[in-house]
This record gives C-alpha cells, sequence and structure tokens, in this order.
C-alpha cells in the first residue's frame, strides 16, 4: 500500500521537513520494525536526508546547488526548468530508511526532506513500507 503526503511548496526552490509527518504516519500504522521507502514523483522535485536542526545548512545547499545549476545556464529544455530537472536527478527522487521500535533510524540531526526546484506547486510524496524478514528479531510490522 502507497501512502501518499501532499507538500504544498510557496517558493521557486525550498527543503520542506517531512520527518515528523513520516514518523506521525509510522505510529499511525503500528509499524514496529522493517524499512521504509519515500518516493517523489515529480521530475523537478526530490528527495534529501541532511541537518534539520541549523536552517542555515538547508540554505547552504540550495545556494550551492544554484551556483552550480543556475536557473538561467543556456539550457536546450524549452520549458524554462531544466535547471530544477538536473538538480532534481543529483538529489535523488528516493530513499530507504530503517525503521526500529517504531521509530525511524535517522541520526540525531539528521531530517528527511522534500526538495523542491521548480515552485511554488502542490506536490506529493509517496510512502511504502517494506517488512523485517520473517526470521529478523522484532520483525513484525504490527
Amino acid at each position: 500500500m502507497i501512502e501518499k503526503i501532499p507538500v504544498r511548496t510557496t517558493r521557486r526552490q525550498e527543503f520542506v521537513d517531512l520527518t515528523p509527518k513520516i514518523q506521525e504516519i509510522i505510529r499511525g500504522n503500528s509499524i514496529k520494525t522493517g524499512v521504509i521507502h519515500i518516493y517523489i514523483p515529480h521530475t523537478t522535485a526530490a528527495v534529501t536526508i541532511n541537518e534539520n536542526y541549523d536552517p542555515s545548512v538547508i540554505q547552504d545547499i540550495l545556494s550551492t546547488l544554484e551556483k552550480l545549476i543556475p536557473e538561467r545556464g543556456g539550457y536546450s529544455h524549452l520549458e524554462g526548468n531544466a535547471h530544477a530537472h538536473i538538480k532534481a536527478s543529483i538529489i535523488g527522487s528516493s530513499r530507504f530508511i530503517p525503521i526500529e521500535n517504531g521509530r525511524l533510524q535517522v541520526g540525531t540531526w539528521q531530517g528527511i526532506f522534500f526538495c523542491e526546484f521548480d515552485g511554488p506547486r502542490s506536490r506529493e510524496v509517496w510512502i511504502s513500507f517494506l517488512p523485517a524478514s520473517a526470521n529478523s528479531p522484532g520483525n513484525s510490522l504490527a
């Protein structure tokens, strides 16, 4: 089963911290052990894991991406958003994260971010779960 999270972005380029919403979905589905798969079904958006404590980290990532892949870079793509396609390709459209004892297994300062590169837009994040194997300790999803 795929669970869909709506995301409404408000800026041309921004990162939205999905960590609390994803943890809420894990709790709501009573997931105890396994892996969560997070997928972005858009060609100008991505998902990444990085620091969610100091917002300047996100600003540094966005400004560095803009320096490397500027919005106006003489691209062939006629829609004017080639930079967004390139950034999304570099960052990536999916992540797998372990779940143990009903909690995302991310580092102390890590968060899961939806990466908008062609906003503002209404988007979706797709979530699915892979259970632990039947032979693993603490293998239940319930």
